[in-house]
């Protein structure tokens, strides 16, 4: 089970009420830290880390209004890129959230709320709803946003681009993009020539022109016929696709008790002091 499985997981048996619902971050050590990116609605402040059952040390949280990503060279990108490069971040999860404000506000109500704040349409870039991102559907924008982090030349192929959403009143998260079964955008690119050599060089695919094609000169029904002598064609195997190893988990190490997420995530809620 690799770490967001896991993660969703112990959320979904800990918002059931299973009071032993957890989960041991020593186990995915390799894939931590996470970073996360999320909006910037205060409700969710009390929710992370403890929805995802991490301590705070493997969370590297990064937010802005509505977990937008415009591009693959936004400035967004370059912090997911920086976090990964510098903060040495292993996974990146895209968290939308249920009753986001920012897709119930139009274009035009976006305009007349800057307008209300001093700043004139004139000021404004030509498409405004593509320099803010704004979106109709949370999820569509979470799928969008995954999009751009994995084929954004600043994040490496290896780091897994997951897409998630939690709902504000619950805590339940749920999958939205599964980074593990998504390839990376340049697996292509990556295999060898000769498995593809069937389809060409897409480049050359202008200078093509029919007169060019050769067919072989037989009638239709001799390829059937039992008289033929044509050998079988070959059909090479499918090329293969590597596989993820199994997660090694040391057999005599002392299992430290697993981290629990929090039954319930009520709006409002605020952590509470220790007791001594």
């Amino acid at each position: 089970m690799h770490l967001f499985e896991a993660i969703i997981d112990a959320n979904h048996r800990a918002v059931a009420g299973d009071n032993s619902a957890g989960l041991h971050p020593a186990d995915f050590a390799d894939a931590l830290p996470v970073i996360a990116l999320t909006c910037i609605d205060p409700r969710l402040n009390p929710l992370f880390p403890n929805a995802l059952a991490l301590p705070a040390e493997d969370f590297i949280w990064l937010r802005n209004a509505g977990n937008i990503i415009t591009g693959t060279l936004s400035s967004t990108t370059r912090s997911l890129a920086l976090a990964c490069a510098v903060k040495g971040g292993r996974e990146i999860a895209i968290i939308g959230h249920t009753d986001c404000q920012v897709a119930k506000t139009t274009t035009t109500m976006l305009l007349e709320k800057l307008r209300a704040l001093g700043v004139e349409r004139s000021q404004l870039p030509e498409n405004v709803s593509d320099f803010f991102g704004t979106f109709g559907s949370e999820r569509q924008n979470v799928i969008k946003a995954c999009d751009f982090a994995r084929t954004s030349p600043l994040i490496g192929p290896k780091i897994p681009v997951h897409g998630l959403m939690i709902d504000v009143a619950t805590g339940k998260l749920d999958w939205v993009v599964n980074g593990y079964e998504a390839l990376p955008a340049n697996t292509l690119a990556q295999m060898p020539a000769t498995q593809f050599a069937s389809i060409g060089d897409l480049g050359s695919c202008k200078d093509f022109e029919m007169g060019e094609m050769k067919f072989p000169e037989m009638k239709i029904g001799d390829a059937a016929s039992p008289e033929s002598s044509a050998p079988p064609a070959v059909v090479p195997p499918p090329p293969k696709i590597a596989t993820l190893p199994p997660l090694k988990i040391p057999g005599k190490m002392a299992v430290p008790p697993p981290i629990k997420p929090r039954p319930t995530f009520a709006a409002g809620y605020q952590d509470q002091p220790p007791r001594r």
